[in-house]
């Protein structure tokens, strides 16, 4: 079982446009530094954040209470100028559980209802070892950032991406951009052949080539590590995927 939370700002396009439309770049920022206070709020607690579209943010949060929860919404609310709701949810695989916390908060209202304030609601049944993949471009630097175009290199990785993106879904799991030319899944426990016939594929719909070191380990920000660790392993002379 894994944990997920859903963060979702509250009556926000709404907010941008009353009492008439706000700077985009003021908008980013704020968007940004939700993020990051949701990040450092919730990777205390050994989670895992990740921006979906900014004013979605998911969170993977196994042993993260209720409570704990509502603290880190009461925190959003007292330091900005808008709130957010919560929904969160136990399922069998990544997939599961973001569609569980999701429909908790689309039951409480819609995400432009002026009346859903600080919701926060939960489905939770325990939780247990997770696995994370993180994905990283082969030679990107050499092969893109350093030869093409900046904005050509952003087409190139977002390909890349969604297609990754893509593939993973169809494994119950979901993957998020995280900077630089780097992916991270919080995945249901797929072996080796499962994640080289994602990397096979993903070369084959875009002709990129893809490494991937993998961890498991009792919350997300273990996991991760060992993730992390299994990538530089896959880096220095191991194979395109690298178990740690």
């Amino acid at each position: 079982m894994v944990r997920t939370t859903l963060v979702q700002i509250d009556n926000y396009g709404p907010w941008t446009v009353t009492p008439e439309p706000r700077r985009e770049t003021d908008l980013q920022a704020l968007q940004s530094s939700i993020y990051a206070d949701l990040s450092t709020a919730f990777g205390a607690h050994e989670s895992l954040v990740f921006f979906s579209r900014f004013d979605n943010v998911v969170c993977f949060t196994e042993d993260v209470s209720v409570d704990e929860h509502r603290a880190v919404q009461r925190s959003v609310g007292n330091r900005y100028p808008v709130t957010v709701s919560m929904g969160v949810a136990d399922g069998e695989t990544p997939k599961e559980a973001v569609g569980r916390a999701s429909a908790l908060v689309q039951n409480e209202g819609s995400a432009q209802d002026s009346d859903r304030k600080e919701r926060l609601v939960s489905d939770l049944s325990g939780t247990d070892s997770l696995q994370v993949a993180h994905f990283d471009i082969e030679n990107a630097t050499e092969r893109y950032t350093d030869e093409i175009d900046a904005y050509g290199c952003h087409l190139l990785v977002e390909r890349a991406g969604l297609a990754l993106m893509e593939e993973m879904w169809e494994r119950d799991a979901t993957t998020f951009f995280v900077g630089g030319d780097n992916y991270i899944s919080v995945a249901p426990f797929l072996d080796a052949d499962e994640y080289g016939e994602v990397v096979a594929a993903v070369e084959e719909r875009t002709d990129v080539e893809l490494k991937v070191g993998v961890g498991e380990g009792g919350t997300p920000a273990e996991a991760g590590m060992a993730a992390k660790h299994g990538l530089e392993d896959s880096r220095n002379g191991g194979g395109r995927v690298e178990f740690y």
